[in-house]
Parts: C-alpha cells; sequence; structure tokens
C-alpha cells in the first residue's frame, strides 16, 4: 500500500475511530530559527548569520494528552536526522531533505505533562545549519480540520489529450512544500510532503485553506505546468493541467542505472510499490533495479501497480563492498550473488562477470567515501595518467561522471578523472544515474543516461541493444541538457573518426523550457580546446556549435559538455553535494556526450596518450633529445604518461637534466608538472 506521511495516515485511522475533534495550537508565533554552530557555518549563505544556537528550546504550557497528538513543523535544509524531543525524551526526528517542506511528528499519549512542557530540536554531533520552527500542535482528532482544501488535479498530455504519469507538486505562499492529507479512495500514488507521483495521470488529496503554487512535471523531456491556487474551506476544486513532450529523443532511451527501494535496501524510504510510479512519474524508459546485493526484479510490482506500459524493468545489483560499489546488470532471475566480500578487485569482478545475464558493470559514485575507502583517493587513484593503483587494471564498462543523489562540489571532477582513464587507455563509458533510495529526497531520474536503442515502445526496450550501446560507449550524460556531437557529419560518441584535412565539429545542446544553458566547452584528451558562451533561452534547442579544428598529428578523444545554471523550483530543485568539498554552493545543469576518438596519424585506429608515451620511450628510451623532439608534436595528456614512464625507470623528474628539456614546450610542462603534482617530494 501507498502512503502519505506515516503520521498523517495514522492519524486518518485514529479520526475514522471516532476521536472527538481538539483545537490546533501555534506554539511559538510562526517563528523560524537558524540553528548551526557559530563560526562553521556549513554554507556561504549561513557565513554571516548567527544562529540561535545549536538547540531550540520552546516552552509551552498544556494538558496530559490521553491520545496521540501530532506536531507539525516547518524545516529547510536538513542533511542529518536531527532529534525532537519533548521533555528531553526524543519523539522523533526531522526529515533529511533540502528542500522546505512541513513535517509531522507524532507526539505520543502522556507524552504531554501537565503545566510547563519544552519542545526541543536538537544539534548531531555534525555541521548543519537549518532552519526550523512555525510549531504547531494539535489531538489526533483535531488534526483533520485542518485539512479541508478538496483538490482533484489531472494531468494529460497536451499533443494526445490522454492522463500521463508525472510529479504534482504543490507548495504554500513561503515555497514551502505543502502538507498533504489522504483522500480514503483506491489510488495508484507515491507522495510524501508537498509531492505526489501518480502513473494514472490523476491524484485526489486535501490540503490546509489557503493560498498554493502547483506544479506538474515530468522529469527532463516535458514541459512544467504551474497553476497558483486559492484553496478553500470544503470547497472542492478540480485542476486540469497539461504538459508535452518538448526534448526530441528519437532513437534514444532514457535510463536510470541505480535505483534502490526500502523495501530490498532496507534504508531510504521508497515502497518498491512507490518506486514504480516514481520510475513513471520522471519519464524513465529502462529502469535498473540496483538493490544492495540483492537481485530485485521489479516486473511483478510493474503488474499490480498497473506501470508496465510506462517503462522496461532490468534485474541489477549493486555488489557493495568495503572497496567501492559497483551496478552490474542485467542478472538473470535465481542467479547466485556476486560475492561482495572480496576486496581484491581482479577477483570481484571475475565474480561479477560469472554471475549469468551480466553484460555491463559501473563504477559508482567513485569520489564517495564508503568504509574509509574511495576508488579516486590519491592512494588509489593517478588522476594524472589514470593509473589505478588499487589493484589490476580497470574492467569495469562504466563509471558515474554525475549522480544526483552524491553531486560533488566542483562538478568536474569525476570528468577530470574520467578523462585520465580514457588517456590511459581504460574504455570506460560515462554514464549518468540518481542513486535514489527515497520517493522525493533525491529525485529519480534526474542524472540519468541516454543510450542509443529502438524507442517506439518503453514497455519492450531492447535490453541487449541498450547493454551493447554502454559498452560500445554510445551513450550520452544528462542532468538537465542533453548534448549531441558529430565529427565530419558521421562520426559520433564510440566511433573512431578516420579522414584527412581539417575536423568539423558539431555539437547540439537540447533542453526542455524550464532549464537554461549558458556554456558548451569542447575537449581534447581532457584539455579545454574551446569554449562557447550561450544565450540563456527557453528554446529546446539551447545551442547549435560547429567548429572548424586543424586535424592533430596524434591520436585524440573528443568530448562535449554543456553546462548552465541549476534549478532552484521546487519541482525539479538541483541538489547539494553528498560529501561537500566546500562551503559554496554553485548548482549546475549539465550534459555530456561520450568520446569521439580521432584518427591522428592516420593508421585506422585509436591509440590512447599511454600507449603513445610507451612507443615513444621505447623508442628513444637512451636518448632524452629524440623523446622531448619526440613528444613535441604531442599534448599534454601524452606528456603526463611520458613523466611517469621516466619517474618509472628511476629518473629524477626534477633534475636540471629534465627540466630544462620539458619547461620549453607549454604542453609538456603542463603534462610535467601535472604528473609531479600526484608524486609529492
Amino acid at each position: 500500500m501507498s502512503h502519505f506521511l506515516f503520521p498523517f495516515f495514522l492519524l486518518f485511522l485514529f479520526i475514522i475511530n471516532g476521536i472527538n475533534a481538539a483545537e490546533v495550537r501555534v506554539l511559538d508565533a510562526h517563528r523560524m530559527y537558524h540553528l548551526g554552530t557559530e563560526g562553521f557555518a556549513e554554507w556561504d549563505e549561513f557565513k554571516d548569520k548567527k544562529p540561535h544556537g545549536r538547540r531550540v528550546d520552546v516552552k509551552f504550557r498544556a494538558t496530559k494528552n490521553k491520545h496521540p497528538n501530532v506536531l507539525l513543523l516547518r524545516q529547510r535544509q536538513v542533511k542529518v536526522r536531527w532529534p525532537v524531543l519533548l521533555n528531553q525524551k526524543r519523539i522523533g526526528y526531522l526529515l533529511p531533505e533540502d528542500p522546505a517542506l512541513w513535517h509531522s511528528v507524532i507526539v505520543p499519549a502522556g507524552a504531554l505533562v501537565e503545566g510547563e512542557n519544552t519542545l526541543s530540536v536538537v544539534s548531531p554531533k555534525i555541521t548543519d545549519d537549518i532552519e526550523v520552527g512555525d510549531f504547531q500542535l494539535a489531538n489526533a482528532s483535531g488534526l483533520g480540520e485542518l485539512f479541508q482544501g478538496d483538490l482533484d488535479v489531472t494531468v494529460s498530455d497536451a499533443d494526445t489529450d490522454k492522463p500521463i504519469p508525472c510529479r504534482i507538486t504543490i507548495v504554500d505562499e513561503a515555497g514551502t512544500r505543502a502538507a498533504l492529507w489522504p483522500v480514503p479512495v483506491k489510488q495508484q500514488l507515491a507522495h510524501r510532503s508537498g509531492v505526489i507521483y501518480t502513473s494514472s495521470g490523476r491524484a485526489q488529496f486535501k490540503v490546509r485553506p489557503g493560498r498554493y503554487t502547483l506544479y506538474a512535471s515530468r522529469g527532463f523531456e516535458y514541459s512544467v505546468a504551474k497553476v497558483n491556487l486559492e484553496v478553500e474551506t470544503n470547497v472542492p476544486r478540480q485542476v486540469q493541467l497539461k504538459i508535452r513532450r518538448e526534448v526530441p529523443t528519437p532513437g534514444l532511451v532514457s535510463v536510470d542505472t541505480h535505483i534502490h527501494t526500502l523495501t530490498r535496501s532496507g534504508h531510504g524510504d521508497s515502497t518498491e510499490d512507490e518506486r514504480m510510479h516514481t520510475i513513471a512519474g520522471e519519464g524513465i524508459e529502462l529502469a535498473i533495479a540496483t538493490d544492495h546485493n540483492h537481485h530485485a526484479d521489479y516486473r511483478p510490482t510493474q503488474k499490480s501497480t498497473e506501470t508496465l506500459p510506462f517503462f522496461t524493468s532490468v534485474i541489477g545489483n549493486e555488489v557493495t563492498t568495503k572497496t567501492g560499489h559497483f551496478n552490474a546488470f542485467p542478472i538473470s532471475p535465481d542467479s547466485p550473488v556476486p560475492d561482495y566480500k572480496l576486496g581484491d578487485w581482479t577477483k570481484l569482478m571475475a565474480s561479477m562477470r560469472a554471475t549469468p545475464g551480466v553484460k555491463v558493470i559501473v563504477l559508482n559514485h567513485p569520489r564517495n567515501i564508503h568504509s574509509k575507502f574511495s576508488p579516486m583517493a590519491a592512494e588509489n587513484f593517478n588522476h594524472a595518467t589514470g593509473r589505478n593503483l588499487y589493484g589490476a587494471p580497470y574492467s569495469f564498462d562504466a563509471m558515474e561522471v554525475v549522480t544526483s543523489a552524491a553531486m560533488q562540489s566542483d562538478i568536474m571532477s569525476l570528468y577530470r578523472d574520467w578523462f585520465a582513464m580514457l588517456n590511459w587507455g581504460h574504455r570506460v563509458a560515462a554514464v549518468g544515474s540518481s542513486d535514489t533510495h527515497d520517493v522525493s529526497r533525491f529525485i529519480l531520474g534526474q542524472a540519468r543516461t541516454y543510450v542509443e536503442c529502438p524507442d517506439g515502445d518503453p514497455s519492450k526496450v531492447d535490453v541487449a541493444k541498450a547493454c551493447d550501446s554502454f559498452r560500445s560507449m554510445r551513450a550520452y550524460v544528462s542532468m538537465g541538457l542533453l548534448v549531441r556531437m558529430k565529427v565530419d557529419g558521421k562520426f559520433r560518441c564510440g566511433d573512431v573518426a578516420t579522414g584527412k584535412g581539417k575536423l568539423r565539429v558539431g555539437v547540439e545542446v537540447l533542453g526542455p523550457s524550464w532549464v537554461r544553458a549558458d556554456r558548451v566547452n569542447l575537449f581534447s584528451n581532457g584539455k579545454l580546446i574551446h569554449s562557447q558562451n550561450i544565450s540563456p533561452s527557453a528554446k529546446i534547442v539551447k545551442a547549435e556549435v560547429d567548429w572548424v579544428l586543424p586535424r592533430p598529428t596524434h591520436d585524440v578523444h573528443l568530448i562535449a559538455l554543456a553546462t548552465g545554471p541549476g534549478i532552484t523550483a521546487p519541482f525539479w530543485e538541483s541538489p547539494r553535494p553528498y560529501q561537500p568539498t566546500s562551503t559554496k554552493h554553485n548548482p549546475r545543469v549539465q550534459g555530456a556526450t561520450n568520446p569521439v576518438f580521432i584518427d591522428g596519424d592516420n593508421d585506422g585506429k585509436f591509440t590512447a596518450p599511454r600507449l603513445q608515451a610507451q612507443q615513444l620511450f621505447k623508442q628513444n628510451a637512451q636518448d632524452l633529445d629524440g623523446l622531448f623532439v619526440g613528444l613535441e608534436s604531442r599534448d599534454q595528456a601524452v606528456a603526463a604518461q611520458m613523466a611517469a614512464l621516466l619517474h618509472a625507470s628511476g629518473r629524477d623528474l626534477r633534475s636540471k637534466t629534465l627540466t630544462w628539456r620539458y619547461t620549453k614546450n607549454p604542453a609538456i610542462k603542463a603534462g610535467f608538472e601535472a604528473f609531479i603534482k600526484t608524486i609529492g617530494k
């Protein structure tokens, strides 16, 4: 059974059991409190603000409660669970969600005492600046009297006029996601404070009388409908909204490769039933079930929730180890779970590859720290060359460069790691995913991947073809933007572009009307070689850029990446970094291609910078002059690999013998210095 906010559903049970109504009390005159640690602001927006303290205590008088009460409050920017106490006893927690929202906490029978009571919100042992307040208290039976605004919302496709799965978001005048009250009718929904996912295109619910803004959305490809409402007491209101597909994606299938449920992973808050509605409501066509060390099959739940027509589900597994997390898919039913206790990556990869059905393995959130381990930590990965310092060479097929539930303070950090991997010669595709565990905390499909695949029927996606596209790098990373690139009018992502003469690089940047783009960049072997500003626009085609480049004399890989301002609207708010490394929060939408490989030396194949350096080193092992003459026609990426080879051979890279040679050429100097930074003194 799908549920509204759990306390509300519990209170509904009290009401139908006939407990008498009681008053609703405002405890502190609608005041909001900023809680945090003075001098240790979590974000720059709080740097010049003095917090109320690390806790707030609100005193009020009451009588002993024979029946459960409910505490209503507003909260904003909560990262972790803050305990809520009544008379020094914990009765619940704040919700760990960034957006402003109304929350409820059950006050057990007998928790209130005769006379003075103290309500407290207490800081956990972590830096977290939050806002909380507007505390209100009601008997369970009296709470229903607040929710007398009836809404019946229908959302349809503007082009077909048929109901369409979607997300409904409703906020009050303060921009706070509204508290909702259930309507006792059978509905296929997933819902939390101010958020409803409906796979039928319809939702019936109650709110407190007042003024609201309601949004209807369906992920990246669709428009957003918005309406301002005056909701009156006991005056039913029907709302009909239309949205339409805006971003054309012919021949592409939208994929979220990283999805969890409370049902199978044991944390988060989304049940498996609810997850079906979030997938349908965000317009994901290929959904990979990746619960921790568990093979989940969504198809029976799709049938029971009537969501089979909207997407194809795939059995996968987030193989969760002490040395990294990896998504493996597709997996044949009844297959054994890979041995997640293996620490050695060679054995671990072998265990995953041996799982029947598996074709794709993805390295998840590579900079996250779990079990005191991060795959991209300096002791495990050389950021200049892409060398894996932890065990055998990489054998996974893809890596997440953007994970919306695990954002980086510097959105380019994972792209730079990926560039380095490609420069080493690892054929690893870039992907985007959500890693969502919840209904609304992190939006499913906010970061996603588009793969080249027939897209006529979302319920019958060719999974084998989609997997081939991941492995052949015919994939596009999207979090608010979609970027496509062709070289010489015919070579696309994953291709080796052969030919002579100048390179003609065409880049198209797409996005819905509610997203803006302001820059598109072109990288060659990870180095920015072209950047063009984009005039922010509501147009679907944000930019069409054509660059004419001299053909390089050595092989390179080209990648296009576009960015723009992050989304602040409540229906698709850009998430804050998961493990921030900076107090600055500069959210950005983004879209990126996978590489087009350029055959610069006309030998009919692509040779990665690492192999180029090895060949040059072998030819000139005893001739430094000849070696550096050979480097003159190469770029920074090849130079960094050469520096690593010279270092491994016992050469002192800081000796005058070498420094005077590599400092003469800017590209060679940059490559050598980048590598030297990774080896310290």
